[in-house]
């Protein structure tokens, strides 16, 4: 079962109404009300990363959690922007955290749907008692790999780390997971050139204009838009649906649902198409933006704060949905959870 979450942003914070490739302040007013983003925490070239934020998070949940850190069994680490090509920032994690050396460490490399991915592998990793206790990390620079002359991609984006912390229990009822992938839609999202399919080249940082206001180079993220949101509105029902009806969980019970904030138009969509109350269904794009795999938990940080550290059998559905393509869906009930007050870096 999850005892706490935790979540650090960078201080420095970008007001999309200065943004300069926007347009107009009409244009940027309009952009506002369709995504939802007017401030977004980035690291504003600061050489601060992914790791960095998802360790202050974890230091702090552990702290106040008071957990033996030789107890961690396990730490899964999130991220489409590690430290290193090699090795895995997880194995780094855990000796910055001083969590033992017997200690199971996995990164895993999925953006938007990762928190929801991360927890089904820690789930599975759990549910059998071999593991009592582990934590999973996520983090994005997502600013990074966005080109700050794309109108359709960096005004969205913010950067975020978490922390996780879960516990085996007999008692406990567990989580509940529905996961996916289509790997066909895999160009929808993409970082075309520095992997090993296409190395970095002399050509990869020369900038291309698509269109107006959209200049990048193929180090930068390409991001289909129309193609994304068919996806985003059409997967993510069927997920929650798919969870809902396998495990018999009543729609209405539900205290909150907690969207993977992509953007609010899309969101909107979605919420609607499930008839699910406005209510019940937080947002921090407004302050955060899109961060990736951190947003689910950023969101029940900065807006379930109160409500989950206070109470015990508080429902929450959560969907992430994006790059790979991949999404999912995740149950569970809450039972006094920790939770930190947001860590500014």
């Amino acid at each position: 079962m999850i005892r706490g979450i935790a979540a650090c942003v960078p201080e420095h914070i970008e007001d999309n109404r200065n943004s300069k490739n926007l347009g107009d302040d009409e244009q940027i007013e309009k952009y506002i009300a369709s995504t939802g983003v007017e401030t977004r925490h980035t690291i504003n070239g600061r050489n601060l990363c992914a790791s960095d934020m998802a360790f202050s998070a974890g230091d702090k949940l552990l702290t106040q959690l008071n957990w033996n850190r030789e107890d961690i069994d396990c730490l899964i680490f999130v991220s489409q922007t590690p430290d290193y090509i090699l090795p895995a920032t997880s194995c780094i994690l855990q000796d910055r955290l001083g969590l033992s050396t017997n200690c199971f460490a996995l990164d895993i490399s999925l953006g938007c749907s990762g928190w929801i991915h991360g927890m089904a592998t820690m789930g599975a990793l759990l549910q059998n008692g071999g593991f009592k206790k582990g934590l999973l990390l996520t983090g994005d620079t997502s600013t990074v790999t966005k080109s700050s002359k794309d109108k359709s991609t960096f005004p969205l984006f913010g950067d975020a780390g978490t922390a996780t912390a879960l516990e085996f229990s007999e008692e406990a009822e567990g989580i509940k997971v529905h996961t996916s992938t289509d790997g066909k839609g895999h160009k929808a999202i993409i970082i075309p050139d520095g992997g090993f399919r296409n190395f970095y080249n002399e050509n990869s940082t020369v900038e291309e204009e698509f269109e107006d206001g959209i200049i990048r180079t193929r180090l930068d993220t390409i991001l289909d838009g129309p193609a994304v949101f068919t996806f985003g509105i059409t997967r993510a029902p069927r997920s929650v649906k798919a969870l809902v009806e396998h495990f018999q969980i009543e729609m209405d019970s539900i205290d909150y649902v907690v969207f993977h904030q992509a953007n609010k138009l899309l969101v909107d969509k979605i919420r609607s198409k499930l008839k699910i109350p406005v209510e019940k269904v937080p947002y921090c794009l407004e302050e955060y933006g899109n961060t990736s795999s951190s947003s689910i938990p950023l969101t029940i940080v900065t807006r379930l704060n109160k409500q989950l550290s206070s109470s015990k059998e508080i429902e929450i559905l959560a969907c992430g949905f994006g790059v790979g393509l991949s999404w999912g869906s995740l149950f569970f009930k809450t039972d006094n959870l920790v939770i930190p007050d947001i860590i500014l870096l």
